[in-house]
């Protein structure tokens, strides 16, 4: 007891004197424009009147919107970046971004992948390391 009086008085005057940490995003693409939205959206979350129900629809699908395109940005800034390294010959350069993607066995990035000779975006791991393959 006397241990958690000592952890609040200390947290209590750390974040008078240094000020409260912002919430960070776990994804790169998250700003913080789009947490203060997910906050607010938990605000009119569980309440059951029709206008704060519409309220939370209308800021879920904002919110929505706005974190698919800022996803599809991000993402296609990568896959600009991966094509320039490769262009440039840095495979090391290519392999660290990929890498940073989480491009894993378990957990695969459905939104990137990379354009054959005919223009088309090829996504699935096997078919990109083959066309990876037969360029090299």
């Amino acid at each position: 007891m006397q241990r958690k009086n000592i952890k609040e008085c200390v947290v209590y005057t750390l974040s008078d004197l240094v000020g409260k940490v912002k919430k960070r995003a776990r994804k790169p693409w998250i700003t913080e424009e789009m947490i203060s939205t997910m906050d607010e959206r938990r605000k009119w979350k569980n309440v059951n009147t029709e206008e704060f129900k519409k309220n939370y629809r209308k800021l879920r699908n904002e919110l929505k919107r706005a974190t698919e395109n800022a996803k599809k940005e991000y993402l296609e800034k990568i896959f600009n970046e991966i094509m320039e390294f490769q262009i440039a010959g840095c495979y090391d350069l290519i392999y660290m971004k990929i890498k940073e993607l989480g491009w894993k066995e378990t957990q695969r990035i459905q939104n990137i992948g990379i354009e054959d000779s005919q223009g088309n975006r090829i996504i699935e791991k096997s078919q990109v390391l083959k066309l990876l393959g037969e360029l090299y």
